[in-house]
């Protein structure tokens, strides 16, 4: 027996040596649960080595036990930091946190795998936990979208740290996720600020769309409510360009076919401006892309 296992098991018979002492009704629990130093229920884990850790958390996970294979990687890495089995912990912790759930625990675990073992074998796949760890607490548009905003900027570590890695597609089809969400949340906006005749407030915040969310699913939006903001202000040349350029982009739009309806009612069709800034934003459009 270690140093350690013998200094653990003469404490735990000295507490229940004291614990057989006892004779007033009640003084056993108390007497059980006065000394801090120690928590008899952790005594396997603290006097078990690393090795057998890991394979009993690998045990808990094929048995469906995520929370007791987390407890058991996190003992390792608690009790052995740095080393080879603490390395090694840190991923499935990792892993075993995003399965529970408990994701700002699973982004804390990665990073710190990420920082101590920026190159190792698994890096790629941690990077790739984390992402998704923020993937999952992305809410609707209503809500605020910071999680979009961290699934972009980990996913992208993925893309651009581990180009060769496996986790790249899912990686950039989660990245086009988030950004629709951006995407979605300025449109959100902007329709609150249009309702209420705010034009430019509402311009505003289709403009950021039209610029920074061009290939998302809420671009031809965007650029109707230019058309219906600008139409409303009297600005007719840049009315007019956003439904050229929707017009060009996506010719069988209804939204298009609404933004052309509504220029036809003043008299007007579109009609590009080459000078506008949406006639510049247009050329980055990339249909189907």
């Amino acid at each position: 027996m270690s140093h350690l296992g013998s200094v653990v098991v003469n404490k735990a018979a000295r507490i229940a040596s004291i614990c057989v002492m006892m004779t007033v009704s009640g003084a056993l629990l108390t007497a059980c649960q006065s000394d801090p130093d120690i928590d008899i229920t952790k005594l396997g884990i603290e006097t078990d080595p690393p090795e057998t850790l890991y394979n009993q958390g690998l045990a808990n996970i094929k048995a469906g036990n995520m929370a007791e294979a987390a407890r058991k990687f996190d003992a390792i890495d608690a009790q052995h930091p740095f080393s080879d089995w603490s390395q090694k912990a840190l991923v499935m912790s990792t892993f075993t946190k995003y399965r529970l759930a408990r994701y700002t625990d699973a982004v804390t675990a990665g990073k710190r795998y990420l920082n101590l073992y920026p190159r190792a074998e698994d890096s790629a796949y941690v990077q790739y936990l984390v992402g998704l760890s923020y993937w999952k607490q992305i809410a609707n548009v209503t809500q605020d979208q910071k999680a979009s905003m961290q699934t972009i900027e980990a996913m992208q570590k993925v893309v651009n740290d581990f180009p060769d890695s496996e986790y790249v597609d899912d990686a950039q089809a989660k990245i086009r996720f988030a950004r629709d969400q951006l995407a979605g949340k300025e449109m959100q906006v902007g329709r609150y600020y249009l309702e209420r005749k705010e034009y430019l407030a509402a311009i505003t915040r289709f403009r950021a769309v039209v610029e920074k969310y061009p290939n998302t699913n809420q671009i031809e939006e965007a650029l109707a409510r230019l058309v219906e903001a600008y139409f409303a202000m009297g600005v007719v040349q840049e009315a007019q360009t956003a439904a050229a350029v929707l017009g060009h982009n996506y010719p069988d739009s209804q939204w298009y076919a609404d933004s052309y309806k509504l220029l036809k009612s003043g008299g007007l069709e579109p009609r590009e401006n080459s000078g506008s800034w949406i006639a510049r934003a247009g050329k980055k459009l990339l249909v189907g892309s």
